[in-house]
């Protein structure tokens, strides 16, 4: 057999392969997957997502949208607690939190648990420091196209998304801080 052709072949196996393993992913969260559907994308309007903060769940008043944060550079992040690069994530949003918070960046960290007990008993072991949120009808993760756990959005002061990141792996964390630096560094128009 050719060559090329057995390693196409055996390319297009692992490319079906991870689809559905990211089907069965989504399907375990709730999600609708569909290869061919797109979320947002990079390029355009992050979506409307009406969030609750983690422990409040109760309460609507403490609602929020990712569109209040417009003029902030935001880095969202969609996290589980049975994700293992969340919790290296974790410590990785921490630190950029406390280095960069007071030059315009927020950091949302949303959880896509089951079940809200779970994603406490993570929050206890890695403790956050940014805002730590919920989404009830568990729109968001779908309006982003979440494929990936964790995947990471940064969103511009305009609120358009920037750069999407899927995972979180040993040696991503100095480009994706960069990444954060030079949107920090954009102005917005008319200041």
């Amino acid at each position: 057999m050719n060559k090329p052709v057995t390693e196409g072949v055996a390319r297009s196996r692992r490319k079906k392969l991870d689809l559905g393993i990211i089907g069965i992913f989504c399907a375990a969260l709730g999600l609708t997957f569909d290869s061919k559907a797109k979320g947002a994308e990079v390029g355009q309007a992050a979506p409307k997502c009406t969030l609750t903060p983690l422990g409040s769940e109760q309460r609507d008043e403490r609602r929020y949208d990712l569109q209040q944060f417009q003029g902030k550079v935001l880095y969202v992040d969609f996290w589980a607690s049975w994700c293992s690069p969340c919790a290296r994530s974790f410590s990785f949003m921490n630190a950029l939190d406390r280095e960069l918070s007071g030059q315009g960046l927020h950091i949302v960290g949303i959880n896509l648990d089951e079940k809200l007990d779970d994603a406490k008993s993570f929050l206890i072991k890695h403790p956050a420091s940014f805002a730590v949120a919920v989404d009830a009808d568990g729109r968001c993760p779908k309006d982003f196209g979440v494929q990936a756990m964790p995947s990471s959005y940064l969103v511009d002061r305009h609120g358009i998304i920037r750069h999407a990141h899927l995972g979180f792996r040993r040696g991503e964390a100095e480009t994706l801080r960069d990444l954060v630096v030079q949107l920090l560094a954009e102005r917005p128009e008319g200041r």
